[in-house]
């Protein structure tokens, strides 16, 4: 069965089992990180893990492909979920199926229709921040000169660095822990801009709903007081038409009759 609707089923008994393996693809991703001196085993098994994570993810994007009825179209109109796909098989790019992993979830959770906006950026900045801590972390711990040293470190490098604080007094040395730096506060910048936009439409949009109600109460009253001035000139119409319809009295009766 294929179309429209087979796709909708899919994707509607598929989003809440990837939402899961997303979030065991970020456990396996961090736990070689935080815990460099873990037994071998346990980095391994983190390992196939994501390597699993990522298959069900690249499972899901070719049935999704091979259910809609436009094969083209889907592959132009969702260019993040192929690339969070293809990333992946360039070894060198390791680092990157996190971000493969929040792209999927992304473009997933964005196809429900109870997603708001609100939760959708605030998963945002969780996930940027996790990425963000961890990446910086295994790049600049065993840095010469680095003062990026635990966890702790890295969390309040990533917060100052996405809300454009930039306090000083932990920077990263590495070429790749400035290229994440670089890309954490671009992105805090686009999700602050969210945020503000999504603020002043919410303004904006009271603001025209309230003149909207203003407008409309405005013409119900014009148009209750047309209707009133309607019926005012259709009783004086009614009036008028009965007092000439009213008989005047005949001359020969007593009511007529001069007084002596």
């Amino acid at each position: 069965m294929r179309g429209a609707e087979a796709e909708q089923h899919w994707e509607h008994r598929t989003q809440r089992p990837l939402l899961w393996l997303a979030v065991l693809f970020a456990l396996a991703y961090a736990v070689p990180i935080v815990s460099p001196d873990a037994d071998p085993w346990l980095h391994k098994a983190c390992q196939i893990v994501e390597w699993v994570v990522w298959a069900a993810f690249a499972l899901d994007y070719a049935v999704r492909l091979w259910l809609t009825p436009d094969r083209w179209h889907f592959v132009r109109s969702q260019p993040l979920s192929l690339l969070a796909v293809l990333l992946p098989m360039v070894q060198p790019l390791r680092l990157l199926r996190l971000v493969s992993a929040l792209l999927l979830v992304g473009q997933r959770a964005r196809m429900a229709v109870q997603v708001r906006l609100t939760t959708y950026v605030g998963g945002s900045v969780v996930g940027l921040l996790m990425f963000g801590s961890l990446a910086v972390l295994k790049a600049e711990r065993d840095a010469p000169g680095s003062s990026i040293k635990t966890l702790g470190d890295a969390v309040w490098w990533s917060f100052t660095t996405m809300t454009t604080v930039g306090y000083g007094d932990l920077a990263p040395t590495t070429g790749l822990g400035r290229a994440l730096a670089v890309g954490l506060m671009l992105s805090g910048i686009a999700l602050l801009g969210v945020v503000t936009a999504n603020i002043a439409a919410w303004f904006i949009s009271r603001f025209e709903h309230d003149d909207a109600e203003g407008r409309r109460q405005t013409a119900a009253i014009e148009a209750l007081t047309s209707e009133v001035q309607a019926l005012r000139e259709q009783v004086d119409r009614l009036s008028g038409a009965d007092t000439q319809a009213a008989p005047a009295p005949a001359s020969g009766s007593p009511l007529s009759a001069p007084r002596s």
